[in-house]
């Protein structure tokens, strides 16, 4: 038996591990790469083996880089089941559509603007039967109205021009055929995904419905352990059970633990901070009749903003100002935390459910479905809060709340996720903190959004403490509090400098390490 690294292997993105035995073909996770946009389209159409030979798939949670390529899969060959939560099930439904969504979008903009570069290179006669007439009335064509696309004609012309088209990795419709094939199963409920393989799932404190997943594979003497840790969470968090500690009924001896490594070499803000840091930087900000956009993303930091705000609302620590969730995807995703009250911790139970209470709808908070709404709530000028997507402001409603209230002082940009490089968010992150930490003087910092230019007067503040991963202390705790014994680690999801260094770590802590590459197969 023996485990290869595909994905996620000294990078954070594309989650993809196959285990193989002498009769199956187990494949753990089957996640997107996520990057610059022409190496991460490479490296996405192209799968590793042929997806026939899979016996079965864990997942271990619903994030894009670790099930966005599940439609992949099951339009070329994939004919298993896909074990996972119940949660992660709900979720899915509505991520991998989504995911399929921008797909199809993408393709068929760079495709209008093939064909559009095509036409602005030809010449009227050029292919002695396209006018002059004919070129414009083309380009007139290839929109809809004023901004959509229509990619029939823009198809046909990609054909009649003998042009490169760009195909999307998945469509909806795949999306929606890989759907059925999951299945829901509830934590610390074994069930059978190979001959002679068993799987358990337990709680992994990451987002909603992550789990750890401990992979049971022979009898006996000849019997193997391997723990797929997923992505671990924090400790202390609102919402969910902290990572499970508890792995009775299982032994003890885990003989190789594949385990991540995305905050590998660093240390958070504590969790014990949130509340109060929120609570001041809401009141600041409101004294000043201003408004806090906060970019976020739908899944997991949405709904924990939406809990911690109405803990504040109810015990009156701060004007109960209204809260406005302007994003389609964030809003049904916070309709599938609703339905899984069973995996909330006991204090969500105590303060919230056993109250009568939801914990992510009060008087206060609205979601807004129609591009109409979002567009009037731009234009609003009363204090408010706006949480939106995208959470590195790449894309999204978040977009244009910015162009609206970037420039005015009075207003709070607040950051409570990690901004990637070469991201808006990034830039608005490192120039406005720069801009505060020289006390605001000179002329502020300029931002470019949707290609204008604008000044970034707004206070920029970040609260670090709502990630949903574990830095190194705590998964060193995971391990340390766990009644399992490890025998090997192998580290992955991590960018290179971050896995090794939490490889060091561990070894540091008593652990047998290695940080493998991509391909790179172990023995079991």
């Amino acid at each position: 038996m023996h485990i290869t690294f595909y994905g996620a292997v000294r990078e954070v993105t594309g989650s993809m591990h196959l285990l193989s035995t002498d009769q199956d073909r187990i494949l753990l996770d089957c996640g997107m790469y996520q990057g610059r946009r022409k190496t991460a389209a490479e490296k996405n159409r192209v799968l590793p083996f042929d997806p026939d030979i899979l016996t079965n798939m864990v997942l271990s949670h619903a994030h894009i880089d670790h099930s966005g390529r599940i439609p992949l899969i099951t339009r070329n060959g994939f004919n298993g089941r896909i074990y996972c939560t119940r949660a992660t099930v709900d979720a899915c439904g509505y991520l991998l559509p989504d995911s399929a969504h921008i797909q199809e979008s993408d393709a068929e903009y760079l495709n209008y603007k093939t064909v559009r570069s095509a036409l602005s290179q030809m010449r009227p006669g050029e292919d002695g039967q396209t006018s002059k007439r004919d070129l414009q009335e083309i380009k007139r064509l290839l929109k809809k109205d004023k901004h959509g696309i229509n990619a029939e004609v823009i198809a046909e012309y990609i054909k009649r021009f003998h042009l490169e088209g760009v195909e999307p990795l998945y469509t909806t419709a795949d999306a929606d055929q890989a759907l059925k094939a999951f299945e829901g199963i509830p934590y610390r409920n074994p069930v059978t995904i190979g001959n002679n393989i068993t799987c358990t799932l337990f709680e992994a404190g990451h987002i909603l419905g992550s789990a750890i997943a401990m992979i049971r594979c022979g009898d006996g003497d000849n019997a193997r352990t391997i723990c797929f840790s997923g992505d671990i969470g924090r400790y202390g968090k609102p919402i969910l059970r902290d990572p499970a500690s508890n792995f009775d009924g299982l032994g003890s001896d885990v003989d190789l633990m594949i385990m991540e490594s995305t905050y590998g070499n660093r240390d958070h803000e504590p969790v014990i901070d949130l509340r109060p840091r929120l609570k001041q930087v809401l009141n600041e900000t409101f004294d000043q009749g201003g408004t806090v956009l906060i970019p976020s993303f739908a899944y997991g930091r949405t709904q924990e903003l939406l809990y911690v705000i109405h803990e504040l609302y109810d015990a009156g620590e701060v004007p109960r100002i209204p809260v406005y969730v302007d994003s389609p995807l964030a809003t049904n995703i916070t309709k599938v935390f609703g339905e899984h009250p069973e995996v909330y911790d006991k204090d969500t139970h105590e303060t919230f459910l056993q109250q009568g209470k939801n914990p992510f709808a009060f008087r206060q908070v609205q979601f807004t479905e129609s591009v109409e709404a979002s567009m009037a709530l731009m234009r609003e000028e009363k204090p408010h809060i706006v949480i939106s997507a995208s959470g590195m402001c790449e894309a999204g409603r978040i977009l244009h709340h910015l162009r609206y209230k970037i420039h005015h002082p009075k207003n709070t940009i607040l950051i409570v996720g990690y901004m990637a490089n070469h991201t808006l968010g990034r830039r608005i992150l490192d120039q406005g903190t720069a801009y505060e930490e020289s006390g605001r003087k000179g002329d502020p910092p300029i931002v470019r959004i949707l290609n204008k230019e604008y000044p970034l007067k707004a206070r920029v503040v970040k609260i670090g403490g709502f990630s949903a991963h574990g830095d190194r202390n705590e998964m060193l705790r995971f391990l340390k509090q766990s009644n399992l014994n490890v025998k090997r680690i192998a580290v992955v999801h991590g960018e290179e400098d971050q896995s090794l260094a939490f490889a060091d770590h561990l070894k540091a802590g008593g652990f047998d390490a290695v940080v493998p590459r991509v391909g790179q197969s172990l023995t079991i």
